[in-house]
């Protein structure tokens, strides 16, 4: 998988070898083959109709953060914790955000047996974090599609830090970042870096289960 993705283009050594660390099949269903776990085009259905991001998708966002170890970083959408292990395992500081409480339940719980210090919290994002108000993030990582940019999370944002976030209506979105040089909208460097495919972002908690696509 690994050296698919350095063929794809993938170069940032730190997140390489925290991808081949972690074995993908911690966090998905246990009765998947190792071809569609390793597949770096395959995502993978999980709990709550979300879905676990191709490999490829999750190397291509990360290293689109331009990490650097310590870092605080913001990720909304915990889903399975793969990517928040990603992160935690290059030596960033995380806040994970999930919308589903089974989700984030079942995740938190994971990644607690892992040893991995991520914060998480119920929630959507789209006005701020209440249990962080105020605190603001190096980099900040959405994992799921919004229709348009979240004015939240850029009060979320320090002043030059950047966002990577898939932006557009479900089944025609592109992939953002958008760097914070300033306060203000006229500020901030929106770069559009190709074609995206998430679950779309959603307002509120949802506290039940949610049936799984047939």
């Amino acid at each position: 998988m690994v050296e698919q993705l350095r063929q794809r283009g993938i170069t940032d050594a730190r997140l390489l070898a925290a991808m081949q660390k972690l074995p993908r099949q911690w966090f998905c269903p246990d009765t998947l083959l190792d071809t569609l776990l390793y597949d770096i085009d395959c995502a993978i259905r999980i709990d709550c109709n979300q879905t676990l991001s191709k490999p490829y998708t999750v190397a291509w966002q990360t290293q689109l953060l331009r990490l650097e170890p310590l870092m605080t970083v913001l990720e909304v959408g915990t889903g399975s914790g793969y990517q928040t292990a990603v992160l935690c395992e290059m030596g960033a500081r995380v806040f994970t955000v999930e919308r589903q409480s089974v989700l984030f339940r079942k995740t938190k719980a994971l990644l607690s047996t892992l040893r991995y210090s991520a914060r998480c919290f119920l929630g959507d994002c789209f006005n701020g974090l209440p249990e962080m108000k105020g605190y603001q993030y190096d980099r900040i990582l959405v994992t799921c599609g919004a229709a348009e940019l979240p004015m939240g999370l850029m009060q979320m944002l320090k002043t030059g830090g950047l966002i990577v976030i898939p932006i557009g209506p479900e089944g025609n979105q592109a992939m953002h970042r958008i760097t914070k040089l300033g306060e203000t909208s006229d500020q901030w460097q929106d770069e559009v870096l190709g074609p995206a495919n998430f679950v779309p972002m959603l307002e509120g908690r949802n506290f039940g289960n949610v049936p799984p696509r047939i």
